[in-house]
């Protein structure tokens, strides 16, 4: 059921202090179907589901978990709700960087009077094992985000080890769930989540994150550094007070032909959005090992990729008194992992082609080994890469 929320005044001195991400909510037109799309390519548990059978008349919404990753798929259950018209206009896609926090009523509150806009007034939804209380601000586009703050057999803890999600959700299993824990994809959790702005205001939404959620510039990287012969891009890192939740905002730059940032605006009803989540992993050559022959599509890069970068890594790690990338070279060629290094360590990422029919979101999977940057190292072999999937759908 759902109570009439009442604030608290006992709350850490920081009322915006972001505990971790809770839950990525995706709007999706079919979530059982989508739910075993993700199970089954990137090998997540079905953990928890609410819908008809469990009270939910409005929405089904399917909790999908692995380490601390939770993706919350919804579907709208009327015409009325309002992810149905978002799923026309947009496709399935990213709603809800949903963030927990100490107390989610003073935490909006507090994002109000720093200038957010509410998308939804605190509710607090409660049950005898406790209570979930929830508010949303809007941020770029169609993204919100939620905070979240928890008690009872809810908290956040307790979550982590599979314990309830929230009041209506009910305890799911099947063999795909089996099958996943005895052949794990080793995903840990959400590294950063990248969103795309219109041309221009990139750095609007630098300062929105700055004034109402309290973050600070993580890195910066220009179209210098972004781009090929024919696009480019712009891009800033926004990092929570602790570091721990990073959201990078891009923005398309000029080029002789389109970005691939224009054309996920293109394919995204010209709305700004969510374009992609980076999955960390402690071991990068497994976990896409174990997602390629899972049928997971990851963008292809050319050998010549590899006969130019280990001499740049390498002396930037060695440049800085680091040891070597420790991974086995041919295997990092063999699986198609891009490789990068900075002053602090080094990095291995590969990214996904889009998870839907529209080019818009997709995956990042990374490990890091002492690099906290993003592979400026490979924004071009990348963006070569995304131009030939691009003009491949004919959209450069």
């Amino acid at each position: 059921m759902t109570t009439a929320p009442t604030s608290s005044a006992a709350t850490a001195a920081d009322p915006l202090a972001l505990n971790d991400v809770d839950h990525v909510r995706f709007y999706v037109g079919n979530a059982k179907q989508a739910a075993f799309f993700y199970a089954n390519t990137f090998g997540f548990c079905i953990d928890q589901v609410a819908d008809l059978t469990t009270g939910s008349r409005e929405e089904a919404d399917y909790l999908l978990t692995q380490g601390n990753i939770r993706l919350l798929l919804t579907t709208p259950l009327n015409a009325d709700h309002p992810a149905a018209e978002e799923i026309k206009l947009y496709g399935d896609g990213v709603k809800d960087i949903a963030l927990t926090v100490d107390d989610a009523i003073v935490s909006y509150e507090a994002a109000l009077r720093n200038g957010g806009e509410s998308a939804g007034e605190p509710r607090v939804l409660k049950d005898e094992h406790g209570t979930v209380t929830v508010a949303s601000i809007k941020t770029y586009g169609r993204v919100v985000h939620t905070f979240v703050s928890r008690t009872g057999k809810y908290d956040l803890d307790s979550v982590k080890k599979g314990g309830p999600f929230m009041p209506t959700f009910r305890k799911i299993d099947s063999p795909v769930n089996d099958y996943n824990r005895k052949n794990p994809c080793g995903l840990m959790f959400v590294d950063h989540c990248v969103g795309n702005v219109e041309e221009g205001k990139m750095n609007y939404w630098v300062q929105w994150y700055e004034d109402v959620m309290g973050f600070k510039m993580f890195k910066h990287f220009d179209d210098a550094d972004i781009s090929t012969e024919y696009s480019a891009l712009m891009s800033k890192v926004m990092a929570s007070g602790n570091h721990l939740i990073k959201m990078p905002i891009n923005e398309p730059a000029e080029g002789k032909k389109k970005s691939q940032i224009q054309e996920y605006l293109e394919w995204h009803n010209m709305t700004p959005g969510c374009q992609h989540l980076a999955l960390r992993t402690d071991d990068e050559l497994a976990s896409v090992a174990a997602l390629r022959a899972r049928g997971v599509d990851f963008l292809s890069l050319p050998d010549s990729y590899y006969e130019l970068v280990w001499g740049r890594v390498n002396k930037i790690l060695t440049d800085n008194g680091h040891e070597a990338v420790k991974e086995d070279h041919k295997k990092i060629r063999d699986l198609g992992i891009l490789v990068d290094a900075d002053d602090e360590g080094y990095l291995l990422q590969l990214f996904t082609k889009p998870l839907q029919d529209r080019p818009t979101l997709f995956f990042e999977i990374i490990s890091r080994h002492g690099s906290q940057s993003f592979g400026k190292g490979n924004f071009k072999a990348l963006f070569e890469a995304l131009e030939l999937e691009q003009e491949r759908r004919g959209n450069l």
